[in-house]
């Protein structure tokens, strides 16, 4: 007999630190397709739903996928965007049930005006609806912050296993599997999810290198080989710019029934993440420290291009992507064929375009969204040297095949710096950043990017070198402590211990 299966998502990465609010243009910003047009936009791309559809034709299963919403990382999602949402999914439910089984794309990190759990109320709304037995699978973002209402309600968790995401697709195909063998009574799977008091750990879940998470993967990998009726297992690094009870690391199990074998297998891992907790594979540079790097790097000649990756205004984290530090610095330093990607400020994307292709003219560029935070604006002299309309696809290895619409977008020629500006918000995780303006990334000796580690998947390959530059003053540092934390249980790492 056909499976009915409703597939939806909803995602968010809340930083309850950043002003700005997650409403529904800043969806529409960014991803928010209804019905039909989720099929039309998501096949074939390298994601996670584009994985279920294609596990849905694979299964046979009969499909509904009501939305799918995705927004770059901001401040709280309103309550009417996730009453919106929510409404959605729940309509659906009611107008087309029963259903066999649900998949939810969810991120673990959502932050609501009327509620700190936006995944967990969002659960908890389904199953008012379709009640305890329907099987619930989600998938989530390895920087979940995963809290406990979230795994009760579902009957399969499992996050993502690579930073940078480059596995979206096969971790959805994963859970569509195992939901279809739970929808075929197979199995009777049950979530066992465990956490310590860490802020952030598991080397913030780098996978780019050797170091605490891949080793402390190799653990639960080995385990749930061990353990008879283990389905799955995640390691969730946390999203530590989140004011809320249980951010921070967990470690989720899936497996066969209630199973205390399977909770002893989190409380292994999350036991070898505490160990490692002050291990790090990463070196974060002051912005002088860092161009001090480049000039030396330079004056020896270089064959790849040097990244620089602002960390601390990272906007796949929150951050405004409009501060002016790392920027201001490039400029001083005067690089020799360099670019920077992006900076967001639809004022100066407005004015580039206003102005014309080869205009040359004083623009007042970034520090606009929180001037005392971000550095405030520059005042360049420069050249107009491309104006689009923004749009493209990725092209991979992350999110392949996505579409992207930066809005009205130029560059901004000043010096040896090519600055590409930007009417949205989006972190710089794919050379399309750039090409799609006309710079080829693999011929320039420097590139600045707008990213705290998704950038490694595209630019890693081709770099010479690569810094990553927190010298503070953004909503996404490392200087948690500079943080005013108010909610976060206490005591808790690194704000109160070691």
């Amino acid at each position: 007999m056909t499976k009915r299966v409703l597939i939806a998502g909803f995602k968010h990465e809340t930083n309850t630190f950043s002003k700005l609010p997650t409403d529904m243009a800043a969806y529409k910003a960014r991803t928010y397709y209804r019905d039909d047009e989720v099929a039309r936009k998501m096949r074939g791309t390298a994601t996670e739903i584009g994985a279920a559809l294609d596990a849905a034709e694979r299964h046979g299963w009969s499909i509904r996928h009501p939305i799918y919403a995705n927004a770059t990382p901001s401040g709280r999602v309103t309550k009417d965007m996730h009453d919106h949402v929510t409404q959605a999914i729940i309509d659906a439910l009611k107008s087309d049930g029963p259903f066999d089984g649900i998949l939810l794309c969810l991120h673990g990190a959502m932050v609501c005006e009327h509620d700190e759990d936006g995944e967990g109320r969002l659960l908890q709304s389904v199953r008012d609806v379709v009640g305890p037995d329907v099987p619930l699978a989600l998938t989530l973002d390895l920087h979940a912050n995963v809290t406990d209402r979230t795994a009760d309600l579902c009957d399969i968790v499992i996050s993502y296993r690579t930073y940078p995401h480059v596995d979206q697709y096969e971790i959805a195909t994963q859970a569509c599997d195992l939901l279809a063998r739970t929808m075929a009574g197979e199995i009777h799977p049950k979530v066992h999810v465990r956490r310590r008091e860490m802020l952030d750990g598991a080397d913030h879940g780098r996978t780019t290198s050797p170091g605490p998470m891949t080793e402390a993967l190799a653990t639960l990998d080995k385990l749930l080989k061990e353990t008879p009726g283990t389905y799955a297992g995640s390691i969730n690094a946390g999203f530590p710019w989140v004011d809320i009870h249980d951010t921070g690391p967990t470690c989720i199990v899936t497996g066969e029934g209630d199973d205390p074998a399977h909770a002893q297998i989190a409380e292994q891992v999350m036991d070898q993440i505490w160990r490692d907790r002050n291990k790090l594979t990463i070196n974060l540079m002051r912005i002088d420290e860092a161009m001090a790097r480049v000039k030396a790097a330079l004056a020896q000649g270089v064959s790849a291009p040097i990244v620089l990756a602002d960390y601390a205004d990272n906007p796949g984290g929150g951050g405004y992507g409009d501060a002016t530090k790392l920027l201001g610095a490039m400029i001083e330093a005067d690089l020799p064929d360099a670019a920077f990607g992006t900076i967001y400020d639809p004022e100066a994307a407005l004015a580039c375009r206003n102005a014309g292709l080869g205009t040359t003219f004083r623009l007042e560029l970034g520090g606009k969204v929180d001037p005392a935070v971000q550095g405030g604006p520059l005042s360049l002299m420069g050249t107009v040297t491309a104006i689009t309309d923004g749009t493209f696809a990725m092209e991979g290895p992350m999110t392949r095949g996505t579409r992207v619409d930066m809005g009205p977008a130029a560059v901004f020629s000043v010096g040896h710096l090519d600055i590409v500006v930007a009417s949205a918000r989006y972190q710089n995780y794919d050379k399309m950043f750039f090409k799609s303006v006309g710079i080829d990334p693999e011929k320039r000796k420097v590139l600045g990017v707008k990213s705290a580690h998704h950038f490694r998947a595209a630019y890693g390959p081709i770099a010479s070198q690569i810094i990553v530059v927190d010298d503070g003053g953004g909503v996404t540092s490392r200087n948690y402590k500079d943080l005013d934390y108010k909610n976060v249980r206490r005591p808790v790492f690194p704000l109160d211990m070691d």
